[in-house]
């Protein structure tokens, strides 16, 4: 599933391409995905200019002029095509095409259909079900130590659970929360409220640069953040844990008692980490 520092790309991809143009066509090709497209979906797009985009999370905000914004949930295998506008023909698991005044288009592609559509007014965005009680953007400044410290206070609960409980950090997945443990010498499975303030300092400075540099590498890897398939596409980074069971710790190579990476279940998730770096 595309996490945050994926989900940032593409939004950026799609501002790269759409922002300021008016959308000539839209077509819905099925009547859900996760749940039912909403009803007008196509002619609340039709006609409208695209003013702006933003992320809550891991979802995409498109903005329109005098309109709802779109809701966007890429979903587990949502993706995101760029193309010429004209073709006849409707690419395999395209549910729903956009094609704008400048001749672009845009198909929203969603093989497992775990995504999801829905239009919002501007001014009510965080009240959506969908939005509503996240908590602070990992990447804004009210996400710090102090913000950390209290949501973890007495807590029982290992601490990646507790990252990735949205309620207390927005957008945080699987994949970040480890290498941003690893990074911060963390273990996964420490309780929550045990963890020392001097190490919730560590692990915010680390979420912070995990995904930064996820997006960095993201937005830089290929020209305009499209591929020349045309998929707005998210991005492999060179995971130091993540997927590498059995490799070696890049801290602790052959050293005794380094066991290389592990994998852990965790509330039926992969967990990677290292044993002997990771207290």
């Amino acid at each position: 599933m595309p996490e945050l520092p994926e989900v940032e790309t593409v939004m950026q991809g799609l501002s790269a391409r759409l922002l300021g143009r008016t959308i000539r066509r839209a077509q819905v090709h099925r009547p859900d995905l996760r749940w039912p497209f909403p009803e007008g979906l196509a002619e609340v797009l039709t006609g409208a200019r695209i003013t702006g985009f933003r992320r809550r999370a891991k979802y995409i905000l498109m903005r329109l002029e005098g309109r709802p914004s779109v809701l966007i949930h890429l979903g587990m295998s949502g993706r995101m095509n760029i193309s010429t506008a004209g073709r006849n023909d409707i690419p395999l698991h395209e549910h729903l095409t956009i094609e704008t005044d400048d001749g672009g288009r845009v198909g929203f592609v969603d093989p497992r259909r775990f995504g999801s559509v829905d239009l919002v007014a501007a001014d009510a965005e965080e009240g959506h079900r969908l939005l509503a009680g996240l908590g602070p953007e990992p990447l804004d400044r009210v996400f710090d130590a102090g913000h950390l410290a209290r949501r973890f206070a007495g807590r029982a609960t290992p601490v990646k659970s507790a990252l990735l409980d949205q309620a207390n950090v927005a957008g945080l997945g699987n994949i970040y929360v480890c290498e941003a443990l690893f990074r911060a010498r963390i273990s996964p499975t420490r309780l929550a409220g045990r963890v020392s303030h001097a190490a919730i300092v560590r692990l915010v400075r680390e979420i912070k640069a995990t995904l930064r540099e996820a997006i960095a590498a993201g937005g830089s890897s290929l020209r305009d953040y499209v591929q020349p398939d045309g998929e707005l596409g998210y991005f492999q980074h060179g995971f130091k844990v993540y997927a590498r069971e059995g490799t070696p710790c890049e801290r602790c190579p052959g050293l005794p008692g380094c066991g290389g990476i592990r994998r852990i279940v965790q509330s039926g998730r992969s967990t990677f980490h290292c044993a002997r770096t990771q207290k």
